[in-house]
């Protein structure tokens, strides 16, 4: 049996779109990804203003969509989606993150997957560890992905919840829909069954994923951002999130999501297992910091997995749930990003990957 390959390049702004076709090419993405066949670029918008390291990049948006053009994908089966949140809009996050110009100059149909698109009931073929428990009327997801390729479009960030976030925890907004936090308690296990259900619903699966500005501390929007200059692609969603923990400074298989994946055979989370082309990252530790909180967070996870645990369904699936969404945004959007978050984006565009940002 082949080994799981992850392409891993470093990068720089003046080069960078050509990089992303080099990556692409190195990680074979055209013999998974078949042309007669649609394909999502599933967005990643953490939040709705500009963060480092936060969201998708324009470049990494460019990048791919350039190379799949250049490659003889067809325009028109190529389609931009996002998702919704109850706390993030991503009308709002394609604008501030410079996705929405992207699509435009290429032509790239953008859905929103909650907008005028149909939701299916799904009865997954495989074993599914959670979903069934949490969803008891039967798992919803989008149909229009259902025999679509799809390429998961991650940063490099920690999070509050999974340690690190990655390809895997990018389809827990395309195939969930905005209830999807009624899962947060069982989150490791809930990536497992995504990864389940995408394996059965859609005929290519891959990802690119962007490390030119990387994410520390509580994710996915409290972080330090820092340049890395490093992009990644592989059709193991398993292992790529393997290389980027590693690379973060964590033994990916002491990630609960990362292990569960790897015991079922979903893909490879053993650092030492892959075949990994393009730069050598074996001695790649970026010391990035584990179990990180903000204010918001550890409320959080007093009702997850704290002493408000009883309490759970009541405060977050009933008529009061509300709360908490007004709660999260008084927090991050009100508070954090105006008093902290501001002066670190300042910076931030003062660096080359923020003055590439800029010119989009």
């Amino acid at each position: 049996m082949a080994k799981s390959k992850v392409a891993v390049l470093k990068t720089e702004p003046g080069t960078v779109l050509e990089d992303y076709g080099k990556l692409l090419r190195m990680a074979d993405y055209q013999q998974h990804l078949p042309k007669d066949k649609e394909t999502a670029l599933k967005i990643n918008i953490s939040w709705h203003v500009f963060y480092p390291a936060c969201s998708t990049t324009p470049w990494q948006l460019e990048g791919v969509i350039k190379t799949m053009l250049e490659d003889g994908y067809p325009v028109e089966s190529l389609y931009g989606a996002h998702n919704r949140t109850v706390v993030v809009s991503a009308k709002k996050g394609e604008i501030a993150n410079k996705h929405k110009p992207v699509l435009e100059k290429y032509g790239i149909r953008n859905i929103h997957l909650y907008e005028n698109e149909d939701w299916v009931t799904y009865h997954p073929k495989g074993e599914i560890l959670v979903l069934h428990d949490i969803y008891k009327g039967g798992i919803q997801i989008p149909k229009r992905l259902i025999g679509s390729n799809i390429i998961q479009m991650p940063t490099m960030k920690t999070h509050v919840f999974t340690t690190m976030t990655g390809a895997m925890k990018n389809a827990f907004g395309g195939l969930l829909h905005e209830k999807r936090h009624w899962t947060h308690s069982v989150i490791h296990e809930t990536l497992v069954d995504l990864l389940t259900i995408q394996k059965e619903i859609h005929p290519g699966l891959f990802a690119v994923m962007d490390g030119t500005f990387a994410g520390d501390g509580p994710g996915p929007r409290c972080m330090v951002p820092h340049v890395k200059d490093y992009i990644l692609a592989s059709s193991d969603l398993v292992a790529i999130d393997a290389v980027s923990a590693h690379m973060m400074g964590m033994d990916p298989l002491e990630l609960r999501f990362i292990r569960i994946a790897h015991e079922k055979g979903l893909g490879c989370g053993d650092f030492n297992e892959i075949e990994i082309v393009g730069e050598d990252v074996s001695e790649v530790n970026w010391q990035f910091k584990r179990d990180c909180n903000t204010f918001a967070s550890r409320g959080q996870k007093c009702i997850y997995w704290g002493p408000l645990k009883f309490a759970e369904k009541f405060l977050l699936r009933t008529f009061l749930a509300p709360w908490s969404y007004l709660a999260s945004i008084l927090y991050h959007d009100y508070y954090w990003y105006p008093f902290k978050g501001k002066k670190r984006v300042e910076e931030a565009l003062k660096t080359k990957w923020g003055q590439l940002f800029q010119k989009y």
